[in-house]
């Protein structure tokens, strides 16, 4: 999630935990617990850029090192509060708020090491937008009334709240996910794999990513409690071919090392860009969901395949994607179809 959502749940956990007495304290100390998490944004290296997709969302987010995380924020905390509250109560707000980082990160769809070291494998509920202004709002209200009041009851009401949405969020994918499968069907597709993943700061518009074959299909689906479904039909684009798209570098040399190391991060949802057929794409990713055009990607140099592949973001389809974004979440885009 975004860095102060982040910080907003780190702060509920503790104030929930929190006697009257220490409240306010427990809130801020929660907010600050909830944040270091994502430091590891930092880890970057100028000669390597998918060094920090290697750690982003990796050790400092996994359930195993929820209590050195904790531990380490009371560490730091206590040159604040040691003349105000135990150290054992310190460390017990800082674990709580450091203990929300992982498995809110693993909700969204970047994909979130949980398991780590015993596992690698990138965790991705994909319940909920990296940022959601609903989610976030109504979560700082109930920060604040638990503020002010000096009373866990509303951080507790908060939680019932994340709870709510988070269950709203699995319904909705569901829903999204039987539009693409019934899609399928119809197509005379297999499903052989897919990833279903709401688009930026809503819960109505999804974006549907299956594979049948060697092809990915994308689908732009709308649910609502309140109306029928909506989709629109996208992009289809092959997936990569790592005996035919990287036949002309040697199987060691840094570059091809670097694809398949972007191909992790990608959950294996890679392909080239349908318009620059030297950069490869995260297909999960575009800024309109039922683009095939990449978010991000890696390029392909042929003159330097022993030097690490530049990583790139595009966002030169925003203009377009402003434009008719906001009517597809309104579901009032023409292009629409009903199931």
């Amino acid at each position: 999630m975004d860095i102060v959502t982040q910080g907003i749940i780190g702060a509920l956990a503790a104030q929930a935990i929190a006697d009257e007495k220490n409240s306010r304290r427990a809130t801020l100390i929660g907010f600050i617990a909830g944040l270091p998490a994502d430091a590891d944004i930092l880890i970057a290296s100028q000669s390597d850029p998918l060094l920090t997709l290697d750690f982003h969302r990796q050790f400092t987010h996994s359930l195993f090192f929820i209590p050195i995380g904790g531990l380490l924020v009371a560490a730091l905390l206590w040159l604040v509060f040691k003349n105000r509250m135990a150290f054992s109560q310190l460390f017990r707000y800082s674990l709580a708020g450091y203990a929300t980082s992982g498995l809110l990160d693993a909700c969204t769809s970047y994909g979130t090491q949980l398991l780590w070291p015993f596992s690698n494998q990138r965790i991705a509920w994909s319940i909920i937008s990296v940022f959601d202004p609903i989610f976030s709002i109504t979560l700082i209200v109930m920060l604040v009334l638990g503020w002010r009041k000096i009373t866990p009851r509303f951080s507790q009401v908060g939680w019932l709240f994340v709870v709510g949405y988070f269950l709203f969020g699995i319904n909705q994918q569901a829903n999204a996910t039987n539009v693409m499968n019934t899609l399928a069907v119809q197509r005379g597709h297999a499903v052989e794999r897919s990833v279903v993943k709401p688009t930026m700061g809503n819960l109505l518009l999804w974006r549907a990513v299956y594979q049948s074959g060697d092809i990915y299909y994308i689908t732009a689906v709308r649910v609502s409690p309140l109306s029928p479904p909506l989709y629109y039909a996208g992009d289809s684009i092959e997936l990569f071919d790592f005996d035919k798209d990287l036949d002309k570098w040697p199987k060691d040399s840094t570059l091809v090392k670097d694809v398949h190391r972007f191909h992790h991060f990608s959950d294996g949802y890679i392909a080239k860009h349908p318009e620059k057929h030297n950069i490869v794409g995260d297909v999960r990713y575009s800024l309109l969901p039922f683009d095939s055009r990449p978010i991000w990607g890696i390029t392909l140099r042929d003159d330097k395949p022993d030097s690490h592949v530049p990583f790139k973001n595009d966002r030169s389809q925003i203009s377009q994607a402003m434009k008719i974004f906001p009517s597809m979440i309104a579901g009032t885009w023409d292009k629409f179809n009903k199931l």
